[in-house]
This record gives C-alpha cells, structure tokens and sequence, in this order.
C-alpha cells in the first residue's frame, strides 16, 4: 500500500493588518465596535455599521473582514514556519511592499490577492497547505421590485434616501470644513449638489463652504459648458470652479498604477479623476472633503447595456445588484482578484482621493440608498425597453428633487465623465480602449528585476 501523505493543516499565524484605525470612517460606532459586529453570527449586525469602512476582525483561529462598497480591502495568504500568515491592506503594491520587508517577496504575485467583495463578510479558518476558498456572508440583501411603479413614490423616496446618508456625512465632518462636489452637471453630480447645498441651508450652516469642481482638459470638453448652464439655472453659479488640467499630465500608465487595474472605463475614469484631484490640491493644499456621485448610475441601472455583449435587458433587470456586484461571489466569471461591478470600480474614485490626501465621499453606494434603487420595479416600468429604462433616472432624479427639495433638476443628455472633460480627438489620442495594453502595464510592475 503506496503511504498516504499527511497535510497538517494550521490556523492563521500572524495577522498583518496594514489599514490604520484612524482611516476607517465609520459614523456611528467606534472602530472596535464595528469589529465585534463582524465577528457577531449575525449579517444584520454588519448592516448596521454605517460609513466607509474595511474592517479585519480576529477571534481565535477565525478571521473575518468586512467592507463598504466604495473602498477596497485585499488580502494575501504567505507561509511561514509557524502557520500561514494573513497581509491585509487595500492595495496590492502595500502588500507586496510589507512582504518584501518580512522576506517573503519570492512567494508574491498580484494575481495571487483576493479582494473581499462588497456586502460579504469573507472568513478565513483553517487555512494551511492546500489553501481552502475562504467563506462569503451576505450581510445585505434588499428585497427587489418591492415599490410600486410610482415614479413620484420612487423618486422621493430615492432622494430622500441620498438626503439622509449626507446629512450623516455632514454630521461627521467638522464644523466649517470646505466641502467639494466632483461636479460634470450630470444627473448624479447635479443632484447631489443641490442636496448638499440645501442640507447646508436647513442645518443654518453657509452654503459658501461648498464648491463644485469640473475638470477642463485644454479648455474643456462638453462638461464644463454642461455644468455652467446647470448652476447657472439653479441660482448656484458661484458654487462653480473650474479646473484646468493640461492634456501632457494625463497618463494613463499613471492611472494604471494608481488603481491597480486596467479595465479601460476604470482606466479612463480615474486618469481624469487623477488630474481633476491634482488641480484640486494645488490650489487648495489643505482641503479634505469631497463628495462624488459614484454608485448612481448602478443604482437605477443607467448603463449602455449595447457597449456589453454578455447582458441582456432581461439580464440587468433580473440579477440583484448586478452593477454593483457583478455576477455575484458564487458565479464562475467573478473575479477573486478584483471581485465585480463597482465592488470592483470603486478604486476609479478611491484610489486616485487617496493619492492626494482627499476624504471621498459616494452618498449613492450607502446601504440605505441602494436599497431603494433595488426595490424599483424596473421591468415593469421598461417593458423591456432600453429606452425607457435609460430614461428613468432623469425622471427618478427630477421628480425627486421636485418634491424633497422643491426645485427643478437640470437632466441633459447622459455622458461618462471622462468623456466630457475634453474633446473627442483628445480623448482618442490618450487612450487605447486596449484592456491587454493596460494589463501589461500593471503586470511590468511586478515582472523580475534583471
């Protein structure tokens, strides 16, 4: 009888938590807390930490991390003698940086990090030799299609929700602190300037501590035009500030790296997110708090189904928070490197904040607010249609705006903010659209040294 081989399997050794306390942003709870109700047996726990966080928490030989939708939080499994050891950041060049430092870099491979996914509590057990997949908990999972197809029902509600989660934001920020709206004049951007500005007003704080950002690459393309005429209906003009970003600055290698992935949207997104938030910082080298519109466009599911051949109408209307997930942690095309959909996208906005010292904030990916999107009946209200679906978030928006606010939201034509910044030939001439090129420019910053 051939002898059989023994694997002695071992509890995690060492955690290596390289995400500091001091930049998890959670709203109304301490950070330790927070860790107690990830390692609670209860999903609603984890539900109820309210903000932007990415949380390890250790109890005994079980490890358990959590997150919000708009951070990352990756991990990375070394052996040592003693047991394997966890390295948790929420970069992978952090990772490779600390296992470089403990001698362990020969083990490393960016495609070897797993990136926990958004509304998962990932735990990791008994781990050894072989690694077993660690275990995914869903802690979120609003009921879909629940509301009736009363676009003024749904559109209060949606608008009230977003109203509520920066409210929660303005309470965490100090008092007088600038805040800054990443601002095209688009749907999301335009509402959610018009919450912040009135939140100010019914909180007897000045309006004068918020301005509203847009990028001009060489003078612009159709955004700033866009978000000139939206302040100027609003009465909000002197909210506006442009921001000039000189085409020779835009790299997307640059972006590439920040991000660490080559996605071409994401690619694209955050090169112009980069020099946006460079200009921000050279004119204001003191100022923190932004805000964003991420997360809208997946809530009511205004994407160009057409630009992807693997969805249908049916497909998008059909899947639980398909944009914001992607196909979900069970499905073969989810990626355990990146995770899917904006759980995956988030770093377009993160990464390039981090970089220059910015608190981001996405009202649109709180908890609160995609539920609301979820519970929209929207195969009822599209019918199948494309149209009608592309066509509900002006209506979602406006007739919320109209009824919370009593204003009229300026709706224009549905443009990604990377492609309004400037021009079509400067656009074309930056960027391939060549997901293999930018993979190769991620994958050159691990390849062996000669």
């Amino acid at each position: 009888m051939a002898a059989s081989t023994v694997v002695t399997q071992l509890p995690v050794h060492r955690v290596a938590n390289l995400i500091p306390d001091e930049e998890q942003r959670v709203l109304n709870m301490t950070v330790d807390a927070a860790r107690r109700r990830v390692l609670a047996d209860d999903p609603e726990a984890v539900l109820g930490i309210h903000g932007s966080f990415a949380l390890v928490a250790r109890e005994g030989e079980r490890v358990r991390l959590a997150r919000s939708l708009g951070r990352p939080l990756r991990y990375f499994l070394a052996k040592e003698t003693a047991g394997p050891l966890l390295v948790v950041a929420d970069r992978i060049d952090r990772i490779h940086r600390f296992l470089e430092g403990e001698g362990y870099a020969s083990q490393f491979h960016p495609t070897y990090t797993r990136m926990v996914p958004a509304h998962h509590v990932t735990e990791i057990a008994l781990v050894g030799c072989p690694d077993p997949n660690p275990r995914y908990t869903r802690f979120f999972a609003p009921p879909m299609a629940d509301l009736p197809p009363d676009l003024n029902l749904i559109g209060r509600r949606y608008v009230e929700a977003a109203l509520a989660e920066i409210h929660a934001w303005l309470d965490a920020a100090p008092a007088n602190e600038p805040l800054g709206v990443l601002f095209s004049g688009g749907l999301d951007s335009g509402a959610l300037l018009l919450c912040l500005h009135d939140a100010l007003l019914q909180r007897q704080e000045s309006p004068a501590r918020l301005k509203a950002f847009t990028l001009a690459v060489e003078g612009g393309g159709e955004d700033a035009a866009q978000a000139r005429r939206f302040v100027r209906e609003t009465g909000l003009e002197f909210l506006l500030e442009e921001i000039d970003g000189p085409a020779d600055r835009l790299d997307p290698r640059d972006a590439v790296a920040a991000i660490e992935d080559y996605k071409p949207r994401d690619v694209e997104c955050a090169t112009v997110a980069l020099a946006l938030l460079a200009g921000i910082r050279q004119r204001y080298p003191a100022w923190s708090w932004l805000f964003d519109g991420d997360g809208g466009d997946e809530n009511l599911k205004d994407y160009p189904i057409e630009e992807n051949t693997e969805l249908t109408i049916r497909s998008v209307v059909s899947n639980r928070m398909l944009y914001q997930e992607g196909w979900g942690v069970d499905a073969i095309k989810h990626s355990l490197t990146y995770s899917g959909g904006l759980s995956r996208g988030c770093v377009r906005g993160y990464a390039p904040a981090r970089r220059y010292g910015f608190h981001l904030v996405s009202p649109y990916t709180a908890p609160n607010v995609i539920a609301v999107g979820e519970g929209i009946p929207f195969d009822e209200i599209s019918g199948g249609s494309h149209e009608r679906l592309y066509a509900l978030k002006g209506e979602v928006l406006s007739r919320g705006i109209r009824q919370v606010l009593g204003r009229e939201l300026p709706v224009f034509a549905k443009r990604r903010f990377q492609h309004g910044a400037m021009g079509d030939e400067a656009f074309d001439a930056l960027f391939s659209g060549d997901t293999e090129r930018y993979r190769g420019y991620f994958l050159a910053r691990y390849a062996p040294r000669a």
